[in-house]
């Protein structure tokens, strides 16, 4: 039971972090950045795409522009809040998961 509880406790901490700091990394690293869309990245080519398909502009909503606000300004409160209340109790359960068994060497699961 105890390494249930570790399990959890390890997997809701790594789901909150991946919402708070992981995706915020990755989407940086795709090109959405504070200073605007980097020159040359995975953001650049999608912001290119876009624009040819809408006659030159993109519009607001869309996914390329959804990412660069969150690149500019980060997560609402609400969105951190929605994705921390999400990924929480999904690493949890699978860190439950991934952690069960036995309880100290030699100990018989029940």
């Amino acid at each position: 039971m105890k390494n249930k509880v570790k399990g959890a406790t390890l997997g809701a901490a790594v789901g909150v972090g991946v919402a708070l700091v992981g995706i915020p990394a990755g989407i940086w690293a795709l090109g959405f950045t504070a200073a605007g869309i980097a020159a040359g990245s995975v953001a650049a080519k999608m912001m290119s795409a876009v624009a040819i398909a809408n006659s030159g502009a993109v519009p607001a909503g869309s996914a390329v522009a959804v990412l660069q606000s969150v690149g500019a300004a980060g997560f609402s409160l609400g969105a951190k809040i929605g994705l921390t209340s999400t990924l929480g109790p999904l690493g949890a359960a699978a860190g439950a998961k991934l952690f069960k068994g036995q309880d100290k060497p030699g100990d018989k699961p029940k």
